[in-house]
């Protein structure tokens, strides 16, 4: 008598992968990504904070 039967069996685990050493352009690479997401994400809040100055078209409650 097996203790399981019927079902999915559960997949054997995948070998660990070995890290591989980065060159030149892969550090570039995740340097210049990083460098992108900073500047993206100080312009997301300076727009969350009031965007552009001079806050653009002013109404006057006059007519």
């Amino acid at each position: 008598m097996s203790g399981r039967q019927g079902g999915k069996l559960k997949p054997l685990k995948a070998p660990k992968k070995d890290k591989k050493d980065e060159d030149e352009e892969d550090k570039v690479f995740k340097e210049r990504k990083k460098a992108e997401e900073k500047a993206l994400k100080e312009a997301r809040e300076k727009a969350a904070k009031g965007g552009a100055p001079g806050g653009g078209i002013k109404k006057s409650g006059k007519k």
